[in-house]
């Protein structure tokens, strides 16, 4: 199962899909590890001065527009590239940003599920200058507002559902 995990940043992502690899062994990369390894350190590292890929990624959180608009250049061409990218090596595509990819790579049937983690009543919702994808562009709504034995047990849930519907997916004419 390949899947697609969305939301606002600091809604916690990278949480969910690290729970995912230790309780289900998916494996994953961060969008924006990707991002800054294939588009955005080449660019910022002479921009902003950068001296590693490392200080450029750890950085991320002060650039976000920026980020946004470097990655949708570097997928100008094909809206699916880094997607196709980071999902021919692992079953999760952490942190889409941008709907046009988003639908991009849902056409080309890429992922199985669009996965919305919230985390709304502890962390504000993201300016459509960085993210404008929405809960409405999610297959599933993860809910992260509780502690990490609660997120535990949301993905469970969620798990479950999703083998649930994709065998009956498999039965549908």
């Amino acid at each position: 199962m390949k899947l697609m995990i969305m939301g606002y940043g600091r809604h916690g992502k990278d949480t969910v899909c690290e729970l995912l690899r230790e309780m289900y062994g998916f494996t994953f990369e961060s969008s924006s590890l990707a991002a800054a390894e294939h588009a955005i350190y080449p660019v910022l590292r002479h921009l902003i001065g950068y001296k590693t890929l490392e200080e450029c990624y750890n950085d991320r959180h002060n650039h976000r527009a920026l980020w946004f608009e470097l990655i949708r250049a570097f997928n100008h061409r094909d809206k699916a590239r880094l997607i196709r990218t980071v999902l021919n090596e692992h079953d999760i595509y952490c942190g889409i940003r941008n709907t046009e990819e988003l639908y991009a790579a849902r056409r080309e049937g890429l992922f199985d599920y669009a996965i919305w983690v919230t985390r709304s009543r502890v962390a504000p919702e993201e300016s459509t200058t960085s993210c404008n994808v929405t809960v409405r562009d999610a297959d599933y709504v993860l809910d992260n507002n509780g502690d990490i034995d609660h997120l535990r047990a949301e993905i469970d849930s969620m798990m479950g559902r999703l083998k649930a519907r994709k065998e009956l997916d498999q039965y549908e004419v």
